[in-house]
């Protein structure tokens, strides 16, 4: 896949899940038709799941929720 510069500095999250997930093997990054850099697949730094990356770690209170009307009240909700 070769996109312009604009193209991936607008679409970079997109660009990056593309080559997570293996949809794409590289893509290349062009400036005014030429090609000057490459996007792949670090194979050297293993890629963690996003989501649960934190479990066990953080620790919330019990009473979380105490001040939620106080804060609605607050924004006007």
């Amino acid at each position: 896949m070769k996109v312009s510069i604009l193209e991936a500095k607008t679409n970079l999250s997109q660009l990056v899940k593309l080559i997570e997930s293996g949809k794409e093997d590289n893509i290349v990054i062009s400036r005014y038709g030429k090609p000057v850099a490459k996007m792949v697949m670090c194979n050297d730094v293993p890629v963690e799941k996003r989501i649960g990356i934190a479990k066990g770690k953080l620790k919330s209170p019990d009473n979380l929720d105490e001040y939620n009307e106080e804060i609605a009240r607050m924004f006007g909700v």
